[in-house]
């Protein structure tokens, strides 16, 4: 008999508002303390000390609109964060400091999370969506300089980019751009040209969430459907669907591939969190916690596999952090 799954390790409360995005930072060495970043609907950010489970601090830099994506830039102390306040920000946080150092405008209402990509040191690549509609911009940060801007062809009808995510071919050179589309196609695109290499119909409503593995060259995606995705990316770099998998309730907000590529997670409008094997998708455990739709979720980065962590971010304010298949 299956083993009835575990309670959380523990519970984070004090955001006061549903929380919408996290990022572990855990990487570094002792005494680093690790750090969980929450983006919350109040426009909050916490920076959450994992071993007191307490806010060591709160940022608000986002004028009480809602916070859909943080993530840090080399080291704890450079955060990026994206509020809908059409506004992504770049914080200060060493010695204490909770400064906004620069920003950039979007110029976008929606609700599609920025991604990034390290291509050198202190240099990354931004993908957001841009102010006209189907558009997605390529800023170079931290110079804000514009690399370009991807317009889907003329006709092509892909409504608006839901959710992006920035990689390099192997080889490290190329980046390139897999981008979930209102109307149910992921895209890849090339950055440098600014073309379309492949296009694939994954779900028949709007892409909620997307990650890719590209060590296996395989993807998952998401969307308010009953229905997850997989697809695979050829050597001629055509995006194929690999397999489906049917869920028991509809609705995915967020998918999540551990850093390791052994297991997956997913975040559902059914409250409840899904982890899958990542190989064949097979399902492992569901952890019914929270009392409201799930929006996040996230594997910490810890150096050692036994320490590792999976946080989830719910409506219902509160965020739970789990150990789960850390010893495989």
């Amino acid at each position: 008999m299956a083993l009835p799954p575990p309670d959380p390790q523990f519970v984070l409360r004090g955001t006061s508002a549903a929380v919408h995005t996290l990022h572990f930072s855990c990487g570094g060495p002792e005494p680093d303390i690790p750090l969980l970043f929450s983006g919350s609907e109040n426009g909050f950010i916490h920076v959450w000390n994992l071993k007191t489970h307490r806010v060591n601090t709160a940022l608000d830099g986002h004028g009480r609109k809602s916070v859909c994506c943080v993530e840090t830039m080399g080291g704890k102390d450079r955060l990026l964060s994206q509020g809908r306040d059409q506004r992504i920000c770049l914080w200060d946080l060493a010695e204490g400091r909770t400064s906004v150092t620069d920003s950039v405008f979007t110029e976008h209402v929606g609700f599609c999370r920025c991604s990034l990509l390290k291509v050198a040191q202190g240099r990354w690549l931004m993908a957001m969506a841009a102010r006209s509609l189907e558009e997605v911009q390529i800023l170079e940060l931290p110079s804000k300089t514009s690399v370009c801007t991807l317009k889907p062809e003329v006709g092509a009808k892909l409504g608006m980019p839901m959710c992006l995510k920035l990689w390099q071919l192997s080889g490290g050179s190329q980046p390139v751009l897999l981008a979930g589309y209102e109307d149910g196609s992921v895209v890849l695109w090339n950055v440098s040209m600014g073309k379309v290499l492949s296009q694939l119909i994954c779900h028949q409503e709007p892409v909620m969430s997307l990650d890719f593995d590209s060590e296996k060259a395989k993807g998952i995606s998401g969307s308010s459907e009953k229905v997850l995705s997989i697809w695979s990316l050829n050597e001629q770099q055509n995006l194929q669907v690999y397999k489906t998998h049917e869920l028991v309730n509809a609705g995915i907000s967020d998918i999540t591939i551990r850093p390791d590529k052994k297991i997956l997670a997913t975040a559902g409008w059914d409250h409840r969190i899904r982890i899958f094997g990542w190989k064949k998708l097979k399902p492992l455990a569901v952890l019914d916690y929270h009392t409201a739709t799930t929006h996040c979720v996230s594997f910490s980065d810890h150096s050692n596999p036994r320490e590792r962590l999976l946080a989830a971010g719910s409506k219902d304010q509160r965020i739970s952090v789990w150990s789960i298949y850390a010893q495989t």
